[in-house]
């Protein structure tokens, strides 16, 4: 087959820009072929290099006590005592998504399990941050559908249990949805496996799936805008199979016991080429390849599609030769591909070999920790003006509207989807503030949540930015537990407009203010840039997955309000009305600053209601609704009314931030009061749990009309 042409409109088809293409004439000396010119393509683009984010990610704290590995690997390794670690990551999926949703979003899900246990550990939780257009636009209710049927069908036919998560709805989404993906698993602490290749002359295997043509350039389309051609763009998104990916688990751990492997690496954005390259990189080695050997599914495949190929289920391994027998015969046996393609080499070479025919021959480093990075322009974002006057509403009202937002009624349809309880260590499943999975045969527990609120963050980036991990904190010390570390998920436009760049940086200062206070490390995480369709982008969107532990389940806070529990607020009054859910969701207003966020109040306040855990009944941090949504979403759980005594509009729906609302029974009170008078921490009676309606100051409606509004709301504006 004949190559073509490199011309100035297939290197920008390829994503270069001419600059970068001087770049590689001056790298490799002479003009690349067809195949050098896609595994520069793939190497180089923003999906794989973080070109555009580099500078800046490296200002995050990544390191602590607890941070066994931190970014740079598959995934973060963070210490839980014992000899054990958790190990865990958030990846996004979202132009996949977008053009094929079940698809997208199911190889989503398969790709961060790859990445957990690539590292040998067993995936115990997954989760799932979505972000969808209007339900009016005539997509939406289209990729709901498909992508909540992706994620529960990888993740159940693969048997995790998906534990958490979120799902909103905004116009800014109605050409580009998000589905940002988490998982995290459980390993020894002493048996983590990295992706570094050591050692000349060994073999490099290839495991899993066989190779095929689809997910070929699917990270170059990544990191491309969205316009009128999208449908061209359909073959790029890969195929899954959970029940191969399964097998391909299970073989992976036997031969991490069988102290086979050197080093492993999951084939996940630009396939062969992104494994191969990364692991000679960070060995300092050079690595050759056989396409000729590549397990293939289909007939006369080029090495361009072979070297870009996205294909699932498929993992690179450097082997101890003298193990290869045994690791051979642990893939037969779950009737997996086991082939040696190729060799690592002591010249900084990425050599490919098709047959006897050199296919590229480039210097290996240069592809990978010497790509193209950029300090971009960036302007930052203009301070937002005060919000003013407000229109009147009644407090009955404003609930309404928003109980009957699909962004804040009751997401069951959503999550009755997923298997919450595979394995059989789930404790607290989807509808909490955290997902909560019992570290198997242990007294521990870990809680998980993810967390952003993209409004803040286009309003003030740095406020934002600091909300979004300050959100998770209080997620997480909800259910007791202790924040151990996080990953991000940055989700924004095009960083070459220095008003997104501004999102960008902005909103990474505040998340690195925030890790740093509340002691959240930052151990892995993924961009993903040019989120844009004919020019407009999303909200800036940097979704916060955290964990935490429980050293033991008497931690846990996970009961429900009981008749005559006392309503209780921990925290300052409501006041903070700017681009609060009420405005959007009652006036359609997107107005005034984001709230400010006191990281020292949160960290104080999130001590002692973990500190005071044993006498909560139950916990829910204040975010998105204020105190109003709040108290009606923990009463409506348990089936009981509940009578605040404020019908002031601000104090019921203000987002000021570092507060929680508690459930206690009312012979705790005096102890609660004490105890935040000795920890500078402010506790208020608000209200009380009971009878069968609903009461903002004195206005009241029976709990049931409220319930079967904030039950329904979903499916109805969706049409489901």
């Amino acid at each position: 087959m004949t190559e073509p042409a490199i011309t100035p409109e297939l290197i920008a088809k390829h994503g270069i820009k001419p600059d970068e293409y001087a770049r590689i004439l001056d790298i490799i000396g002479r003009e690349p072929n067809f195949t050098e010119l896609g595994i520069f393509s793939a190497m180089w683009n923003e999906h794989c290099s973080y070109k555009s984010s580099k500078k800046w990610l490296r200002t995050l704290p990544t390191t602590g006590p607890q941070v066994i590995c931190g970014p740079g690997e598959n995934a973060g390794v963070v210490d839980i005592g014992d000899g054990q670690a958790v190990i865990f990551k958030m990846e996004s999926h979202n132009h996949p998504s977008y053009i094929e949703p079940h698809q997208g979003a199911a190889t989503g899900v398969g790709g961060i399990l790859r990445d957990v246990f690539t590292m040998g550990a067993r995936p115990i939780a997954a989760m799932n941050a979505l972000s969808f257009g209007l339900p009016s636009h005539p997509k939406t209710a289209y990729l709901v559908k498909g992508v909540v049927e992706g994620v529960g069908g990888y993740g159940n036919a693969f048997g995790v249990p998906t534990v958490g998560g979120e799902v909103r709805f905004h116009k800014s989404y109605n050409g580009n949805c998000l589905v940002n993906a988490f998982a995290a698993g459980l390993a020894d602490a002493d048996k983590i496996f990295y992706s570094v290749a050591s050692g000349v002359g060994m073999p490099v295997v290839y495991l899993g799936a066989k190779t095929g043509r689809d997910g070929v350039g699917g990270a170059t389309m990544a990191s491309a805008e969205f316009d009128d051609t999208i449908e061209e763009k359909r073959p790029t998104v890969q195929v899954g199979d959970p029940f191969t990916e399964k097998r391909l688990l299970e073989a992976c751990l036997e031969l991490m016991a069988s102290g086979a492997v050197i080093s492993i690496q999951d084939m996940g954005a630009a396939g062969l080429t992104c494994s191969a390259v990364e692991m000679g990189d960070k060995g300092g080695l050079g690595i050759k390849l056989q396409l000729a050997d590549v397990p293939q599914r289909e007939t006369n495949m080029t090495a361009y599609e072979m070297m870009l190929s996205e294909s699932q289920e498929r993992m690179l391994m450097v082997l101890k030769p003298e193990l290869e027998d045994v690791a051979r015969a642990i893939f037969v046996k779950w009737d997996l591909d086991f082939a040696i393609v190729g060799e690592t080499i002591p010249e900084d070479r990425f050599l490919i070999l098709h047959g006897n025919d050199v296919k590229a021959d480039l210097p290996l480093s240069k592809l990978s920790s010497t790509a193209p990075e950029y300090d971009r322009p960036w302007v930052e974002t203009p301070a937002a003006a005060p919000l003013g006057d407000i229109p009147a509403i009644a407090p009955l009202d404003a609930l309404r509207a928003l109980i009957a937002s699909p962004s804040y009624a009751h997401k069951a349809w959503v999550w009755e989807q997923y298997d919450s309880q595979v394995g059989a260590d789930t404790l607290i499943t989807p509808g909490l503030p955290a997902g909560v999975v019992r570290v198997h045969g242990t007294t521990k527990a870990l809680a998980f949540t993810s967390d952003v609120t993209p409004r803040y963050v286009k309003a003030n980036p740095f406020e934002g930015g600091k909300q979004a991990v300050a959100e998770a904190y209080r997620n997480l010390t909800a259910m007791g537990a202790t924040p151990l570390a996080t990953t991000d998920n940055l989700n924004f436009g095009n960083p070459e407009k220095p008003e997104i760049m501004g999102q960008l940086v902005g909103a990474i200062k505040g998340i690195g203010a925030a890790v740093a206070a509340l002691d959240m490390p930052i151990v892995s995480g993924n961009v993903s840039l040019y989120n844009e369709t004919d020019g407009s982008g999303i909200l800036p969107t940097p979704t916060i997955g955290a964990v935490g532990i429980l050293p033991t389940l008497d931690h846990l806070i996970h009961g429900k309000p009981q008749a005559g529990d006392l309503a209780v607020l921990i925290g300052t009054s409501g006041s903070h009305l700017g681009q609060s859910a009420l405005l959007a969701e009652a006036f359609g207003m997107e107005s005034g600053d984001a709230p400010p966020v006191d990281l020292a109040a949160e960290k104080r306040h999130g001590d002692f209601i973990r500190a005071q855990a044993k006498i909560l009944r139950c916990c829910s941090d204040l975010s998105d609704g204020g105190l109003a949504l709040t108290a009606f979403e923990m009463a409506e759980a348990a089936g009981l009314g509940v009578a605040l005594e404020t019908g002031e509009i601000a104090a019921l729906f203000g987002e000021d931030q570092a507060r929680y609302l508690v459930a206690i029974d009312p012979k705790t009170l005096h102890g609660l009061k004490s105890a935040g008078h000795s920890a500078g921490v402010p506790v208020t009676v608000v209200g009380r749990f009971g009878g069968d309606e609903v009461a903002l100051g004195d206005q009241s409606a029976p709990l049931k009309t409220l319930g079967q509004t904030y039950r329904t709301a979903f499916e109805a504006a969706l049409g489901l």
